[in-house]
């Protein structure tokens, strides 16, 4: 794509080219008409002077001594050959004086014969292979009648040259007025150029923020705007960073456990020890997929991963029933129950992202089925509010001490010993902040841990 500066330059040479065109246009007409009109003036003075000088009050000899003179001056006009006293369009330029049907007097290259027929005014006739424009004057009760007549290929050419150049100037004062535009707009756009180059000039790992002074408003716009993106890329970078680190320490313990169990399998000899060896590394390996499985999902779940377009209308309690069908087997195998309480003839319409209740439920129940005892019941409560849908998990468990309760919301922290990976809570809490819902942390009924969510009906992606 050409630069900004040569479409600016294109853009304003054009518009001014065309608007010089159409004032040119107009210029010209105008200035031709009033040239044209000019001659005609001098040829209508050109008559009344010749008509001073013939129907002058004189003694007849008189009369004749001064038309001789007249005519001896006109031969001697035409007959001069100095450029010095005589002007190339002066021929060009005839008239005649009549008295009735008597030629009294006329120019060295008037006609004979009448130039028209015409008694008063301006009129056209062709003479001589040539167009001529001709004025006639007749006094008022006198038969005195004079002709005055100009060649109109003469008059055209001065006419075209005049106007042309009233044209002229503009012209010639086009490529002057390209250059110092070329210079103007390169010198407004000059802080353009200046952050486009410290643009280029910057490390890739570099993330500060762009510093030019002063810069117009309408690049202090894009300026912001860069210097914005250029703080997220910071910090998500910083929280990729963070994450990195927090996902390698939590890893590296159950990876060294995993490796221990490894090898005291290797090195027994005792089948039972062998056995008790591969059951605790198998249990090592699920509690290390369990840990990059949650991973994963936090991951999808950071800000910079959201997508507003995947939300869709949801049925909030057949989504939970849905999910602790998949829980089922977990809760079986530590004798443990879960119980819902909902209303079956509430709306539980909400707007959700696909996959979000069950991510919700896996880390709710989840918890609460890990922390509970053999035995415990796990108890689900769902109910309907006209903006909001809440969903309640309490449990059998230990509990969060007041005070810890905040905590819990972060990465990688754990309740107390025994604790997951301490992962689970904070997935619930960006996942409720992703749908302007929230979370609230109590004492259960039985002592244990009561969970609390609230989610509106209408999702708005935060």
């Amino acid at each position: 794509m050409t630069s900004i500066r040569r479409r600016t330059l294109g853009l304003v040479l054009l518009v001014f080219g065309l608007s010089m065109l159409v004032i040119g246009l107009t210029s010209y007409q105008d200035a031709a008409h009033e040239v044209e009109e000019l001659f005609d003036a001098r040829l209508a003075q050109n008559a009344r002077l010749l008509e001073g000088l013939v129907g002058a009050p004189l003694p007849q000899d008189e009369r004749n001594a001064l038309l001789a003179s007249i005519d001896k001056a006109l031969q001697r006009s035409d007959e001069t050959h100095s450029p010095m006293m005589r002007h190339p369009y002066e021929s060009k330029l005839v008239f005649q004086a009549w008295r009735g049907e008597t030629l009294v007097l006329r120019s060295a290259q008037a006609p004979l014969a009448p130039l028209t027929s015409r008694r008063n005014g301006f009129g056209s006739a062709r003479l001589d292979d040539y167009d001529w424009r001709i004025f006639a004057l007749s006094g008022p009760g006198s038969n005195l009648r004079i002709l005055v007549a100009e060649r109109e290929d003469v008059r055209g050419e001065l006419v075209t040259g005049i106007a042309l150049r009233t044209l002229m100037p503009d012209l010639l004062g086009l490529p002057v007025l390209g250059l110092l535009l070329w210079w103007a707009i390169g010198w407004g756009l000059r802080p353009l150029s200046q952050l486009a180059a410290q643009i280029r000039s910057r490390n890739p790992q570099t993330l500060q923020p762009l510093i030019m002074h002063p810069l117009p408003r309408e690049l202090e716009t894009i300026a912001g705007a860069l210097n914005r993106l250029l703080e997220r890329i910071r910090a998500l970078r910083a929280r990729e960073q963070q994450f990195i680190a927090d996902a390698a320490h939590e890893l590296r313990t159950p990876l060294a456990v995993l490796d221990l169990h490894a090898q005291n399998a290797l090195a027994s000899d005792d089948p039972e020890d062998r056995r008790e060896a591969l059951d605790k590394l198998r249990d090592g390996v699920a509690r290390a997929t369990r840990v990059v499985s949650q991973l994963l999902t936090l991951a999808r779940l950071e800000p910079e991963q959201e997508d507003e377009g995947l939300s869709r209308d949801l049925d909030l309690l057949q989504e939970v029933r849905e999910a602790l069908a998949k829980l089922m087997p977990l809760a079986v195998e530590s004798r443990q129950e879960l119980q819902l309480d909902a209303d079956e003839a509430a709306d539980w319409r909400l707007e959700m992202e696909p996959g979000a209740i069950d991510t919700l439920m896996q880390n709710l129940v989840g918890n609460a089925l890990q922390h509970s005892p053999t035995g415990a019941l796990i108890r689900i409560v769902l109910d309907a509010g006209p903006d909001a849908l809440t969903i309640t998990v309490e449990d059998q468990g230990p509990g969060i001490p007041v005070d810890q309760r905040e905590q819990v919301l972060q990465r990688f922290h754990r309740a107390g010993p025994g604790a997951g990976a301490g992962l689970g809570l904070s997935i619930v809490d960006r996942l409720l902040q992703r749908h302007r819902g929230r979370l609230w942390l109590g004492d259960a009924p039985g002592g244990g841990l009561s969970v609390t969510v609230s989610l509106p009906r209408t999702l708005r992606v935060a």
